[in-house]
């Protein structure tokens, strides 16, 4: 891997490092991000990848919004990462742990909010975050 090469990662590769399950998979997934770390060339992350991150860290792990917002800012925020979006992505970790709604809810209004524009839901929890809601029909 070299400062010239750009690689996406995806959202096993962070998981194995993050929960170092299984201990094989989570120490060759250190490996890369050292290796990119030390070529200077950060591994990407999409939005979709900390989506999935979310759902496998609730619904598999059983960690609560807060523990999940608590472990990926961190890990988002390590060198040999390049998240897309990436003051966007945390502050929406950070909506979802203190409002209690979904990631990808909270994705949404940030981003229509981030547009002046609003968003178009049956999901309730919009009330909960600071963008204009309205429910169809």
């Amino acid at each position: 891997m070299s400062e010239e090469d750009s690689w996406w990662i995806d959202a096993n590769v962070l998981l194995r490092f993050l929960t170092g399950d299984p201990p094989e998979l989570a120490r060759r997934a250190s490996g890369i991000l050292e290796e990119a770390e030390r070529a200077g060339a950060p591994l990407r992350v999409h939005s979709v990848i900390v989506a999935e991150l979310v759902w496998v860290l609730q619904s598999f792990y059983g960690y609560s919004k807060g523990e999940i917002s608590g472990a990926l800012i961190p890990l988002l925020e390590h060198p040999a990462l390049k998240v897309e979006g990436a003051r966007t992505v945390i502050r929406t970790l950070e909506i979802m742990a203190s409002s209690n709604v979904d990631f990808a809810d909270a994705l949404l209004a940030k981003t229509a909010r981030s547009h002046g524009e609003g968003v178009a839901s049956f999901d309730r929890d919009f009330r909960k975050l600071d963008v204009e809601w309205r429910e169809p029909g």
